[in-house]
């Protein structure tokens, strides 16, 4: 894949106000004009480099959108306060009463919960499908669908999904492709592949350290503009804003987003090798075993790995619980929601981040109880680590105890 998006990253110089190697931090919540003509064609939206009300713009969160709109390969972007943020105002963007969606099954669960249990108040319906089967997808759109959605690899079971076929599909009956990338920033670019518009929770690896809450939405300047439309833009009047100081601080960590992905697959793949050769029932997108392993090589930009995610089935409930709060302990990692800290965090997926969705449709999906959700740190010694969960493994009984 010649589109590098680290080499882009990189290549963004900003000059702080008084020569700053950062971005000077636009901490104002509404700014000034020299003439009131200029302030009228700011509101038109006919006035570049003019800032009217931070809900609407800020130099800060320009700044940013530049940065992932050049790491996803698009021509703009929106960061919003929150993943949620972003997936709302851009679904409420593109969809009005009357209209429908198709949306992967596999979702992350507070997705889920919107285009279940809200959006329907707003007489938009969603059907949910297998979207590693391009034939179920494409029999599920009707004459009312405007949109398909999807996530590159799938919250909380790591499905693969083939971007460029369900770009195709999309393209055949005109409807946008919407793709939540937030597992696999770097890997996959998502709009190289035909991809209408790219999602992200910033929360997760973009940012790294656990300590900041946002999302953005990457797609064409037309469509951004739209969003951010004073009169008619879902960013604009559902204020999804973004607080420039956290805007700073997405933007410098950015600056070692390759680096640390890199050590999230490293780690990551090692451990599933490990576990998968121990007898534990492993999913990974970087395992032949994984179903979508040769189409994640295939979409892959192979230098930044298969991703951070990996799960395991310890049996029940009871036993992942056991166990996660053994290795917590042991200072291993946390037992917390979320993804792409330097940690390891760890979580039962059925009872937590995808909760929303109802027990009968998490079996149809295959999220059973046992089930356990690890985001793999940055650990330097990763097979100290192994050798310690392994151990927590067999004092818990999921493993047979290979100590004499």
């Amino acid at each position: 894949m010649s589109f590098n998006p680290a080499d882009n990253i990189q290549d963004l110089q900003y000059f702080g106000e008084f020569g700053g190697v950062n971005p000077s931090i636009s901490d104002s919540s509404t700014y000034t004009f020299l003439s009131a003509k200029t302030m009228f064609d700011t509101f038109e939206g006919n006035a570049d480099g003019c800032y009217l009300y931070s809900r609407h713009s800020s130099p800060s969160n320009l700044y940013l959108d530049k940065a992932l709109a050049s790491m996803e390969g698009t021509e703009a972007a929106c960061v919003a306060a929150s993943g949620m943020g972003a997936i709302t105002s851009t679904l409420l963007q593109l969809c009005a009463s009357g209209d429908e969606i198709v949306s992967s099954r596999t979702i992350y669960g507070g997705t889920y919960a919107f285009l279940k249990n809200f959006a329907p108040k707003l007489g938009i319906r969603t059907t949910f499908c297998d979207f590693t089967k391009a034939e179920v997808v494409e029999k599920a759109i009707t004459a009312n669908t405007k949109l398909l959605y999807c996530e590159t690899v799938s919250n909380p079971l790591l499905e693969v999904i083939d971007i460029a076929a369900m770009a195709e599909i999309a393209k055949r009956h005109n409807l946008k492709l919407v793709v939540d990338n937030t597992f696999s920033p770097l890997s996959i670019a998502p709009a190289k592949m035909g991809a209408d518009i790219v999602i992200h929770s910033l929360t997760k690896y973009i940012n790294g350290s656990s300590d900041t809450v946002a999302g953005v939405t990457c797609a064409s300047r037309e469509f951004v503009n739209d969003l951010k439309n004073v009169n008619t833009g879902a960013a604009m009047l559902l204020g999804p804003t973004m607080d420039s100081l956290r805007s700073a601080s997405v933007m410098k960590n950015m600056r070692t987003l390759h680096i640390r992905m890199k050590q999230h697959s490293h780690n990551a793949l090692y451990l599933a090798q490990q576990f998968e050769k121990i007898g534990l029932k492993t999913v990974y997108p970087g395992l032949r075993s994984h179903p979508g392993h040769e189409l994640f090589q295939r979409m892959m930009n192979a230098e930044y790995g298969f991703g951070g995610m990996l799960t395991i089935d310890v049996g029940s409930l009871d036993k992942a619980n056991e166990l996660m709060e053994l290795m917590q302990q042991r200072n291993l990692g946390y037992l917390a929601v979320s993804l792409g800290f330097y940690k390891t965090l760890f979580s039962a997926p059925g009872s937590s981040t995808s909760s929303e969705i109802p027990v009968e449709e998490q079996a149809e999906m295959g999220l059973t109880d046992g089930l356990i959700r690890f985001s793999i740190g940055l650990d330097n010694d990763i097979e100290r680590t192994f050798l310690n969960m392994k151990s927590c493994m067999e004092d818990v009984g999921v493993l047979l105890t290979t100590r004499a």
